[in-house]
């Protein structure tokens, strides 16, 4: 007697699209249960936040003019310190005599607090006993106002900040440069190679992806500058708001205006700016590593 098999059970589309359907419409009703939490929050949260931006963006004489400022101060002080630093970190890359001493002086200006620089730059530039005039004078140049003149005091704070800075920005690319290899520039020079075509076409290419972070550090540290401006001019970047940034306009808001939801809504511009600046800055550098 055969022994009877039982064929296995198939399973049909439509016992497959129930615990579909259950979970869908469970999925649904979820939803449609948090809808009046999730409503309340963008009405209470969202909305504010998108009215006080949209009010510092349309309704703001000082917010457009500080965001240039900001801009202008970042650009140069930091286009200027890449420069400096790297003409600095290619001098002292070969040992030579007394470059222990060159470097302990190079590090003062990172040793001093920002307030402490603002105010050393504020006693040197005083029109009447700074030092700076009676150095002008004496070779025949007449005084200068210097910090107390509207045109004068944003690129005399770039140079200050040029002045503390640029010594990070050594530091970092000859670090970069004592890691580089020797190959390639020793065969370039005995292919024929002058020194700026071996510095163009060897060094520099290899030197990108350290240049590159030391202008993001340097970039956010600027973007966020504060102390000297408020040490050297005072509340509002000034008489006529000459070197105010966002940082300091920010800052007047809060604590000057009461004006916290707008001070808010700046910080948060101010934020997505330097997020930005990083990941246009990062953008380059990351696709040519890939």
């Amino acid at each position: 007697m055969s022994a009877t098999r039982t064929a296995p059970a198939i399973s049909r589309p439509a016992d497959r699209g129930k615990p579909r359907s259950f979970e869908q419409a469970n999925k649904r009703l979820k939803w449609t249960m948090l809808a009046p939490a999730l409503a309340f929050v963008g009405l209470m949260i969202v909305f504010p936040l998108a009215f006080t931006l949209n009010l510092s963006l349309t309704d703001s004489r000082r917010f457009w003019p500080a965001v240039q400022r900001t801009a202008l101060f970042t650009v140069g002080a930091v286009l200027i310190e890449t420069v400096l630093g790297l003409a600095l970190a290619m001098l002292m890359r070969k040992p030579f005599r007394g470059i222990r001493w060159v470097r302990t002086v190079l590090v003062i200006p990172l040793l001093t607090t920002p307030v402490a620089v603002g105010i050393l730059w504020l006693l040197i530039l005083d029109p009447t006993n700074g030092i700076a005039n009676h150095l002008l004078t004496s070779v025949g140049i007449p005084p200068q106002e210097f910090l107390g003149s509207v045109t004068q005091s944003l690129p005399l704070l770039m140079l200050i900040d040029v002045w503390q800075w640029t010594p990070m920005m050594t530091l970092l690319l000859l670090a970069g440069l004592s890691t580089l290899p020797e190959e390639p520039e020793e065969a370039a020079h005995v292919d024929g190679a002058g020194m700026w075509q071996r510095f163009r076409y060897v060094v520099l290419p290899m030197l990108v992806p350290t240049l590159a972070t030391a202008v993001v550090l340097r970039s956010i540290d600027a973007l966020k500058t504060f102390d000297i401006l408020y040490a050297t001019k005072g509340p509002g970047g000034g008489s006529s708001f000459e070197v105010e940034t966002l940082n300091v306009y920010a800052y007047g808001l809060t604590f000057d205006y009461q004006e916290y939801g707008l001070a808010s809504a700046v910080l948060v511009l101010f934020t997505l700016a330097i997020i930005g600046v990083v990941a246009l800055l990062r953008r380059r550098p990351g696709r040519g590593s890939a």
